[in-house]
Formats: C-alpha cells, sequence, structure tokens
C-alpha cells in the first residue's frame, strides 16, 4: 500500500542493492520542510514493517505555514477566476499522469474521484461569482449589487479516511474562492498528501497557496481555532474535537465548518458550488444610477 515511501533495486550482477528509504517532508510555502522539533514517527505497512519517518509538526510549524499563506494570499486572491480555473485543471492533468502511484498509496477509486473533482472545481471558478452574486432590487435611484471576495486564510484538518479525496474536499472550494490554505492531513494516511505536494511544487499553483503538515492533531488543534489570522476552520471532526475547534474559534471570531467523521466524500453532494461560499465574504455595492 505505501510501499513507494522505499525502493530496491537489482544491479547488473544481479545482486540487490540496499533498499534507500524516502525521508518525506511537509510542503509549506513552496518548499520542502522538515518540523521544527526534528520529531518524526515512524510509518508502518499493515504488516508492521517500517516504510519511513513522517515528520511531526508543532505549533510553531502551524504558525509559520500561516506566515506563508499570508504572504502568497493576496497575490492568488488578485488571479483573475479563469486564471485559478487554468491552474486546478492543470493541476488535475498532473495527479492524472501520477494516477498509478498516487492509486499504489491510496486506491484507483480514490485517485479518479480526485481527479474529477479537481476538474468539477476548476470548472466553477469563473462561474461561481454568477450563482453566489446578485444584483438587489431597492427603492431608490442606485444600482446595488453583491460580489464575494475570498475570506482569507482557510485552516483544514483532513479526515483519516479518504486521505487524498477528503483533504481536496476541503481544500478546492477555499482555493477556487482565493483563499489560501494551511491543512493538517491525515494521521493515519499522511503518504497520499506528502505525494500531492510533490505535485503542487511543480504546479503552476503559487507556493503558499497551499500548505500541507504531518503530525498529531491534538498537538495542534488549539492553535487552528485560535490562530487569529485563520479565518475559516473546515475540519472533519468528531463532537469532542467539533467543540473545542467551535470553543477556540469565538475568542477570533472565525466561522467554523465541520464535517461529520461518517462522511462520504465520495458522494457528489461535495461537487456543490455552495461549498465555496463557506469560503467568501459577500461585499455589498451601492451605485447611484446615472452617475
Amino acid at each position: 500500500m505505501l510501499a513507494a515511501c522505499h525502493s530496491a533495486s537489482r544491479g547488473l550482477n544481479g545482486i540487490v542493492t540496499l533498499k534507500i528509504t524516502k525521508t518525506p517532508k511537509c510542503y509549506v510555502g513552496g518548499a520542502f520542510i522538515r518540523s521544527e522539533s526534528g520529531r518524526v514517527a515512524p510509518l508502518t505497512d499493515a504488516d508492521g514493517r517500517f516504510l519511513c519517518n513522517i515528520p511531526l509538526c508543532t505549533r510553531k510549524d502551524l504558525r509559520n505555514a500561516v506566515e506563508a499563506a499570508a504572504k502568497a494570499g493576496a497575490g492568488w486572491a488578485k488571479r483573475s477566476p479563469y486564471n485559478r480555473a487554468q491552474i486546478l485543471y492543470r493541476l488535475a492533468e498532473m495527479l492524472e499522469a501520477r494516477a498509478d502511484e498516487m492509486a499504489a498509496v491510496t486506491s484507483a477509486r480514490e485517485t479518479r474521484a480526485t481527479i474529477e473533482r479537481i476538474v468539477h472545481f476548476a470548472g466553477w471558478a469563473d462561474k461561481y461569482e454568477q450563482v453566489l452574486g446578485s444584483v438587489n432590487p431597492v427603492a431608490t435611484a442606485h444600482f446595488n449589487f453583491t460580489v464575494t471576495e475570498p475570506a482569507g486564510i482557510v485552516g483544514v484538518l483532513a479526515p483519516e479516511d479518504a486521505p487524498l479525496l477528503g483533504l481536496m474536499s476541503l481544500v478546492l472550494p477555499a482555493i477556487t474562492a482565493g483563499n489560501a490554505v494551511v491543512a493538517l492531513v491525515s494521521r493515519e494516511s499522511p503518504y497520499p498528501a506528502i505525494l500531492l505536494g510533490e505535485m503542487l511544487a511543480t504546479s503552476d499553483l503559487p507556493g503558499g497557496v497551499v500548505n500541507l503538515l504531518t503530525g498529531d492533531r491534538a498537538d495542534m488543534l488549539a492553535t487552528f481555532a485560535s490562530h487569529e489570522h485563520i479565518r475559516v476552520l473546515s475540519a472533519s471532526a468528531g463532537a469532542g474535537d467539533a467543540s473545542r475547534l467551535r470553543h477556540g474559534a469565538a475568542e477570533s471570531i472565525k466561522r467554523v465548518k465541520i464535517h461529520p467523521l461518517e462522511t462520504d466524500w465520495f458522494s457528489n453532494t461535495h461537487d456543490s458550488p455552495y461549498a465555496i461560499r463557506d469560503f467568501t465574504e459577500a461585499k455589498t455595492v451601492w451605485h447611484p444610477i446615472g452617475a
């Protein structure tokens, strides 16, 4: 399932050479980083065999990722919807090209569903404004219309099941709307997200728009909830974590979107453009008629 963490080769003389263990790293600010703590956790296969070490990120890593997202977010928000759509289409193409590699660490079904979801949101990138915005009738000599703007930095807590599809189902609506994302990926199955980070690094998506951290949720949940620069939280969480997120978020008055643990990430309900609305702010403009 996770054999991509290491490899072996056979030389010309027929002798099997020493396996070289891959060193997975987190993807933050367009670069691959180790945790500032230096801590790692072993990742094993179903038979308990060691595969590789996964960085255990800390609250400082999270704060650094938020800084990276803040630097990249303004530029991403200014991109035209058409340009954001083309970049997402390109990401889908990259995942398609490495579909067999990703399927080896998740499943062919999940990989295909993720590609299709990326393409779906790419298609909405230059159209959701027509769904979420409006022209409002008023009883004065004005044009009155409502448009959407990105909310800012979005914190994502990914689900344990469907570690690729679930993660991207939370990330895609946010970046489609022009937000930057800091995501804590699956603790039990982090490798699909690490492989995704390798694709993001060579995609057209600017570094810092999507930042992927690995580690224990308990170590960072409170910081996700209370960090004042994170404006929206989108999390797969049980009742206990959901309560802690809402309580912490109340101090900084941020929006919280909770997805139950039993969520079916393969459902096409996650393809709705109204998922994008959770990551936007509405701006109403009044313009005098004839001016």
